[in-house]
């Protein structure tokens, strides 16, 4: 694995454990919003000022209302590069990059990342501020040391993180709303070499976080659930009329998954479709645990903090949600272009996910990349059982304004070692915007719509 600048690791774990002596009280708890952001970032600039200090949430110009492009309503959006990184002179700003970064630029031919001034404008309502102080005493890991115990919701329940697990729970459990809603996406993988024809299959995507509900709970009095999916294809032929409903869990290892085949008329429940499992259809690109860079349980692997550093991630990048564009026109054959893919330096926490003992896994080794600010996953190496590097994913962060947060849904995956990618969670091509929804309402925000008779249900209307 490539080495990387980064702060001192035993340095962050000597602070940890100092931290974990205090009890992890109401000392702690006051360091949010002082000397930490609330979601536990450092305010401060860097030492030449390339990422600002935190300045807080940043609302949209006025006049923005949902079906407008929010691109249009940043009160950036005049900001033009501030230089370019290519295959010219990529290794000048190496220690600033992922690994896939670096591999995919010198791999794909005329491949560019355009740099911006850094903004650092992602914060949190008042309440998930407030529920995540409350989190630095009350928040647990189970006894099996992954599951997610205890934690008022909606808040980040570790935003003081000891140890790598925690700060993947702070990644999945950052606050979106009670659910996402894309009325059209194209989940797209790229051609194979000497082809032309790619792969786009067409759905309707439903998210449902039940604990997302406005205000300060316990995460108890939800089940136990981080989320539900629920996926309705309508293209290509082949995938057509499939429909599959997906629950991910806080405390049990897999998912549990329902599959729609109208050639069959029947629901499937599918045990063992998750983890490293191929998408059905997708010519084995895409495993379960891969959308929005990192997906599912997290059980199969040990997760440590390797420390902070400061890279070029995709901020703000508004091209990679972009409604309104022809989906040819963002995403090329070999890559999404230049022009929709947007990157500011910002620093980010490096987890380190080595496989457990006894376990298995496609990809034994990985380094995800968390944006401090906002808990986003921004990137990810994978590397094969022989130590190589075979896939890049990098996801684009945008602010939610029905939230007053930012999230990453859009990402891209590189296939380094098949020279395919794949382009996906998000509405490119789709003409309708995706929105954040904040107030549940309606049949799909229940448990019950998820369940294997809907499945069945609403595939046979």
């Amino acid at each position: 694995m490539k080495s990387i600048k980064i702060k001192s690791a035993v340095a962050i774990a000597a602070a940890c454990i100092a931290g974990a002596a205090m009890g992890a009280g109401e000392q702690d708890a006051a360091r949010l919003g002082k000397d930490l952001t609330p979601a536990g970032a450092e305010p401060g600039a860097n030492k030449d000022g390339s990422i600002p200090a935190w300045s807080g949430t940043a609302a949209p110009m006025p006049g923005w209302e949902y079906g407008k492009k929010r691109v249009d309503y940043w009160k950036h959006k005049g900001d033009k590069p501030l230089f370019s990184i290519d295959a010219s002179n990529v290794d000048k700003y190496a220690d600033k990059l992922a690994a896939g970064q670096v591999a995919v630029i010198k791999q794909i031919k005329g491949y560019r990342m355009d740099v911006y001034a850094s903004h650092r404008e992602c914060g949190m309502p008042d309440f998930v501020v407030e529920n995540t102080k409350k989190n630095v005493a009350k928040a647990k890991l189970a006894a099996d040391g992954w599951g997610l115990a205890d934690a008022v919701v909606p808040g980040l329940p570790f935003p003081i993180p000891a140890n790598g697990t925690q700060a993947m729970w702070n990644a999945k459990m950052r606050y979106r709303g009670v659910g996402i809603l894309f009325p059209h996406i194209n989940t797209a993988v790229s051609p194979r070499k000497g082809s032309t024809d790619w792969i786009i299959a067409g759905q309707e995507l439903t998210f449902y976080y039940p604990w997302g509900v406005k205000g300060s709970n316990d995460l108890g009095k939800y089940p136990p659930v981080e989320y539900y999916v629920l996926f309705q294809y309508d293209s290509p032929p082949a995938l057509a009329g499939q429909a599959l409903s997906v629950t991910f869990f806080l405390d049990k290892p897999g998912s549990e998954t329902f599959y729609y085949f109208p050639g069959q008329r029947r629901v499937r429940r599918m045990p063992t479709y998750s983890y490293d499992s191929p998408q059905i259809g997708l010519e084995n690109q895409y495993t379960l645990d891969e959308p929005m860079v990192f997906n599912g349980t997290i059980d199969r692997f040990d997760w440590k903090i390797v420390g902070k550093k400061e890279m070029y991630v995709g901020y703000n990048a508004f091209g990679a949600y972009d409604f309104t564009a022809k989906f040819q026109d963002v995403a090329h054959d070999d890559a999404i272009v230049a022009s929709a893919r947007r990157y500011e330096l910002h620093r980010v926490w490096v987890i380190e996910a080595t496989v457990k003992a006894g376990m298995r896994h496609t990809a034994p080794k990985r380094t995800f990349y968390l944006d401090e600010d906002s808990w986003g996953v921004m990137a990810a190496d994978d590397y094969d059982a022989q130590g190589k590097l075979f896939k890049y994913r990098e996801g684009y962060l945008i602010p939610s304004y029905e939230t007053g947060t930012c999230d990453v849904t859009s990402f891209a995956q590189y296939n380094l070692a098949e020279g395919r990618y794949l382009f996906d969670m998000n509405p490119v091509g789709g003409g309708k915007d995706m929105r954040w929804v904040v107030e549940a309402g309606g049949p799909r925000f229940n448990p019950s719509y998820f369940s294997a008779e809907n499945v069945r249900a609403i595939s046979e209307r």
